[in-house]
């Protein structure tokens, strides 16, 4: 008995100003590697280079092609998109962010392409969205973009609001977690994070963590300030605490020298960037995200996938997933005392911590498992281009 191919499923071209590491990345990487090679193919097109996240692409026939755009308005960039498109002539082209969204156009006058765009966080020198000139571009860009994707009802407004786009074509999704991956500890990985626990010298202790880029807008000088307070007051000292900093950035220099002013240093372990941050996960007791702005963040879930109290700033898509003080903790911007009054009480009432990480699980194996994010995000695909049939023809 032998079967046919299926027929030739529709093309999907991912535009993305790179893939290195980060949350957008990740989730784009997931949402080829865990849907139907039957239903889409994919194909990515960095508008820079592919960056490390490239390597993580498992499934088979996915082509990565870099633009290699220099700083500035490229011409020839414009060019080469648009030669590719007519080449493979996609079903949909999807860009993400505001640095591919402007060569959107270079699809325009091509036949049979639908346009999704999304938006998974602001601009890093824009972060409440409010440059005139950014939002000329996307405004502009409305007459062409079929359908939005964002990851919070804060975007999601925010394009109703500022950009006056149709609410009845964004749909908002944000990335997924994998439950089996980011989950608690067990006998089976006991021994690995014992040994971890040991060569970060964190064996024993009370510990705090925190994971994202050393940048500015991800103000890891709060959560240090926090820190401090709560080590003041904490019976053990610092001898007790400690705080696990994942992640590395130009603002690392500062960070130290920040922790180093506050007598804090010797308890506080930068670890840079790590590949194993499910393991870092299940070392902590408690996840602080103490951003100044954010899409939703990867690592808040991850974290309460991880079954640990979380501590966020109310900024983002973190309002629409925790629940004040039922699944985790919101607090204001830049309000060091806030964190610090949240961390004693995690620190002090173990029932609690448990209860709201139990509750922060739950929430992410409703809502946020990747099962959810993918069929959503091939619904959207699925109604742009039709309701694609596969023909199996089998013989005997």
């Amino acid at each position: 008995m032998t079967a046919s191919s299926p027929v030739s499923s529709p093309l999907i071209v991912h535009l993305v100003f790179s893939l290195g590491t980060g949350g957008l990345e990740n989730g784009l990487v997931n949402l080829i590697n865990r849907s139907s090679a039957y239903e889409f193919r994919h194909m990515v097109i960095c508008l820079t280079s592919s960056g490390s996240f490239a390597r993580r692409i498992a499934q088979n026939n996915v082509e990565i092609v870099e633009l290699n755009k220099p700083e500035g308005h490229s011409l020839s960039t414009f060019i080469q998109l648009r030669e590719l498109v007519k080449q493979y002539r996609p079903s949909i082209v999807h860009s993400r962010n505001l640095a591919a969204l402007e060569f959107q156009v270079a699809t325009l006058g091509i036949p049979g392409i639908k346009r999704v765009h999304g938006e998974h966080g602001r601009d890093i020198n824009d972060p409440q969205g409010k440059n005139w000139k950014y939002n000329l571009l996307r405004r502009i860009s409305r007459l062409w973009i079929d359908r939005y994707i964002t990851v919070s009802r804060e975007l999601e407004l925010w394009l109703c609001d500022f950009i006056d786009v149709n609410p009845s074509i964004i749909t908002r999704q944000a990335n997924g977690v994998d439950c089996d991956v980011f989950s608690g500890r067990t006998i089976s990985n006991e021994v690995t994070l014992s040994s971890l626990a040991k060569s970060l010298d964190i064996d024993g202790r009370y510990v705090i963590g925190t994971v994202g880029r050393l940048v500015a807008i991800k103000d890891q000088k709060t959560l240090i300030s926090a820190f401090a307070k709560v080590a003041e007051n904490y019976c053990a000292g610092l001898n007790g605490l400690c705080l696990v900093i994942v992640g590395d950035g130009p603002m690392r220099l500062d960070l130290e020298d920040h922790a180093n002013a506050l007598g804090v240093a010797s308890s506080i372990r930068f670890c840079g960037e790590r590949d194993n941050v499910p393991d870092l996960l299940k070392l902590m007791d408690v996840f602080v995200l103490p951003s100044i702005a954010e899409g939703v963040s990867n690592t808040l879930l991850e974290a309460m996938a991880t079954a640990l109290p979380v501590i966020a700033t109310a900024v983002g898509g973190a309002p629409d997933i925790i629940v004040n003080g039922d699944n985790g903790f919101l607090v204001e911007v830049g309000a060091s005392e806030q964190i610090a009054k949240k961390l004693t009480t995690c620190v002090e009432d173990q029932g609690i911590a448990r209860e709201i990480g139990f509750n922060g699980r739950q929430t992410v194996e409703r809502y946020y498992s990747w099962s959810v994010t993918i069929e959503n995000y091939c619904r959207v695909y699925r109604e742009l281009v039709g309701n694609h049939v596969l023909e199996k023809t089998i013989s005997t």
